[in-house]
């Protein structure tokens, strides 16, 4: 077997069709950041990642390093097959809001329990997200929350006529 190919970012190079259906729960020791209006809304040492067919991956931090005092909660709610209910919250950083800027799950289901209360945040919603010093790209649409990094390659489910794949 050959070594894998890692990328200028030090990691790996995966393909999201790579990924497993039903999605797999990954921790990871990697500095995840996200930056909004110059406030860091999150600094995380480490992080679980949502590993799925066709998306990049989505990053769930726990609330201990989130600062929670700029989030609110927000009447949305969306449901994944895999997950379960997802509840939102928007940023309201300075009096400028962004409506449905993260998630959570307060009651996964038993596979991801181990995200219980921890926040993911839309790369699309929020100046900057970065895994570990790599500024992150967002996954086109807003169905879809993943985070692309130059070693995960694609193409992403996500954008215009993907809906279906």
């Amino acid at each position: 077997m050959s070594d894998p190919i890692h990328t200028e970012n030090g990691k790996p190079t995966e393909s999201v069709w790579d990924y497993p259906r039903p999605p797999k729960l990954e921790r990871v020791q990697w500095r995840i950041r996200v930056i909004h209006r110059d406030h860091a809304v999150v600094d995380a040492p480490e992080a679980h990642r949502v590993l799925e067919t066709s998306q990049p991956p989505a990053y769930y931090v726990d609330p201990i390093y989130v600062d929670t005092g700029v989030l609110r909660p927000s009447s949305s709610t969306s449901r994944c097959e895999w997950k379960g209910t997802a509840t939102y919250v928007d940023l309201d950083i300075d009096g400028a809001l962004v409506s449905n800027a993260a998630w959570r799950y307060d009651e996964p289901n038993h596979r991801f329990a181990a995200i219980t209360g921890h926040y993911a945040f839309y790369a699309q919603a929020v100046d900057r997200c970065l895994v570990d010093d790599e500024v992150v790209a967002a996954n086109e649409g807003r169905f879809y929350g993943g985070w692309i990094t130059t070693n995960v390659t694609g193409p992403f489910k996500g954008g215009p006529g993907s809906l279906h794949w």
